[in-house]
């Protein structure tokens, strides 16, 4: 049978479905990742409400010192509560060279989360020995140093890592890195994480805008991240989701063009080509496999509404 669609501008079409058996689970959104401090109950309630992908509750540096013990107990409390919805929760963690890593590691038991985020991971060591201490939930790794740069295809392949988040604050920082609206000096530390998250099957987020009252700001930098392959954007501010969800979303051009990429394949095929033409551009099929991959992003976008 093939899978209907309701198109962005509210026309009912119909596509082909290819490879549909390969993964029957709905696509996983990851456009906009807010952090919550974990200490904020006022945050954790609104944020029930928001239209954010995925929420990083966060007990590491959005939380001070001594508040630290009160905000494993607000967190446990609210997940408690649930409400949260088809958001991806991520807890993110301090690490465990700290005073306060294991303790949190001990406050994640009976917890309603999906993921654990363990800042500033150096190497493959540290996962493992997070893995020995929280079993059965998938981990996340957040990429913020030098050596984690250089160790992310090795921290990738292991069984457990589930994500990587880009710091790009920290990373700009042990790099003496000056900001520049390109982005540029951390090109080739972003290209490098994708490279690794993308061999391995790693879901990868970019690292945040801090300017969040800079609209057009931000929406360069999530063309950007978008542009090179990221799945989604981590945000400080709610003011931020509408940009994010936006540009990490199929546009109707996109979902039209997909559609057409696919009837135009499966009319070659039927006629023995394996190469079909959609405006004057070659379609194989890989493009059809990127093609089915972003109408799958659109459908769940559509589920979440």
């Amino acid at each position: 049978m093939p899978l209907r669609f309701l198109g962005g501008k509210g026309a009912m079409r119909t596509i082909a479905q290819h490879d549909m058996q390969k993964d029957k689970k709905m696509t996983q959104l990851l456009r906009s990742a807010l952090y919550i401090p974990a200490s904020n109950t006022r945050a954790l309630d609104k944020a029930r409400g928001l239209a954010c992908d995925a929420i990083v509750f966060d007990l590491e540096d959005a939380v001070g010192p001594d508040e630290k013990a009160s905000a494993r107990e607000t967190l446990r409390q609210a997940l408690a509560q649930g409400g949260y919805g088809r958001r991806l929760k991520i807890v993110r963690i301090n690490g465990l060279d700290t005073p306060w890593g294991g303790l949190d590691v001990d406050a994640l038991t009976g917890l309603s989360c999906d993921a654990v985020l363990l800042p500033k991971v150096n190497t493959v060591d540290d996962v493992d020995q997070l893995a020995q201490v929280v079993p059965n939930v998938p981990l996340w790794a957040m990429i913020e140093t030098p050596l984690g740069v250089l160790n992310a295809r090795e921290i990738a392949r292991h069984e457990r890592v589930a994500g990587f988040v880009m710091g790009t604050n920290d990373l700009a920082k042990d790099l003496g890195a000056r900001f520049r609206a390109d982005r540029l000096p951390l090109m080739t530390a972003l290209q490098s994480c994708l490279l690794a998250a993308r061999a391995h099957g790693v879901a990868i987020l970019d690292g945040v805008f801090n300017a969040f009252k800079d609209e057009a700001g931000l929406r360069r930098e999530c063309e950007q991240g978008r542009d090179l392959g990221f799945d989604g954007k981590t945000l400080i501010h709610p003011a931020q989701l509408a940009v994010a969800n936006m540009i990490f979303a199929p546009s109707d051009q996109d979902i039209d063009l997909a559609m057409r990429q696919i009837s135009a394949f499966e009319q070659a095929q039927v006629n023995g080509s394996a190469i079909a033409v959609v405006d004057g551009q070659i379609v194989e099929n890989l493009h059809i496999v990127t093609a089915q991959a972003l109408l799958d992003k659109a459908h769940a976008i559509k589920a979440m509404e």
